[in-house]
């Protein structure tokens, strides 16, 4: 494992926006410059799963641009969506962060909408904040026919198996309060791509933190080749029925929590209830 960190900083650790990548040397500056641009305290750490195109040679190039904001995690191979934000996921409750963000590097995800994510965690009470395409106010562009129909099928079907009440609930835009990621088993999350996305959200639901959909434009992306393939959209399918099933059947909450009870500090009866 390749660790760097770009320089001290003097910023408390507040906000962390992990972006996995694989093969977009053409976006990743873009989209970190579109960050930092912001200029409200990102930091934003890059894991790369050793892409031949050197995109993470790209994001090296600029740690002298952002000292103490930008940070690179190299693994060897390509090991997956759900492994890299999971790896992610410790690096930041290591370093103490509060604020958790999961983005893509395509520009998929506005960065102007970072801020929505952010607020509704930080003041209107959320434990993980959604930036959902599928609430009122919410909506794709530049997307085929056939791929919003898989979206769209593949939201309905998650709710309808699992009863979760989330709208999007494979979005990959997401805040997360650092409470969440602390009270959730990281090692009981096994997949790697669209059912990860669902398995997290599952857990957080189901461990009692409360979810909150906030409405974002997602873009399709303009630059750079889909990583979507027919084994994600299988285990997306597969997953979610492994998910409902483990949870009917076993205790989930023991399984996906991090502390002995299976509860998380929030959790109560009033919680315990509806999510039997």
């Amino acid at each position: 494992m390749y660790f760097r960190r770009s320089g001290a900083s003097n910023h408390p650790l507040e906000k962390l926006v992990i972006i996995p990548t694989y093969n977009e040397k053409e976006n990743v500056a873009g989209i970190l410059h579109a960050v930092f641009s912001l200029h409200l305290n990102y930091h934003i750490l890059v894991i790369d799963d050793s892409s031949p195109d050197g995109t993470a040679l790209v994001v090296k190039e600029l740690f002298s641009q952002y000292p103490g904001q930008l940070f690179l995690e190299e693994r060897k191979g390509k090991q997956g969506l759900g492994t890299a934000y999971i790896h992610g996921f410790r690096w930041a409750i290591e370093k103490g962060y509060d604020f958790i963000f999961e983005m893509d590097a395509d520009f998929s995800h506005n960065p102007n909408d970072l801020e929505k994510l952010y607020s509704c965690c930080k003041y209107d009470g959320a434990d993980v904040a959604i930036g959902s395409r599928y609430v009122p106010g919410g909506k794709t562009e530049n997307w085929p026919m056939d791929r919003q129909l898989y979206s769209k099928g593949g939201a309905l079907y998650t709710r309808l198996i699992t009863w979760m009440p989330v709208k999007d609930p494979t979005a990959g835009f997401i805040c997360y309060k650092r409470n969440v990621l602390e009270n959730i088993n990281l090692d009981a999350i096994k997949f790697v791509g669209y059912a990860f996305q669902i398995e997290m959200k599952f857990a957080a639901w189901k461990l009692g933190f409360k979810i909150t959909e906030v409405p974002i434009t997602f873009i399709d992306r303009k630059i750079g080749v889909s990583k979507m393939s027919k084994g994600i959209l299988k285990e997306g399918v597969l997953g979610v029925l492994k998910i409902q099933w483990s949870s009917l059947f076993k205790n989930y909450r023991k399984k996906v929590s991090s502390i002995p009870n299976g509860k998380n500090t929030y959790y109560t009866e009033d919680v315990a209830a509806e999510h039997k």
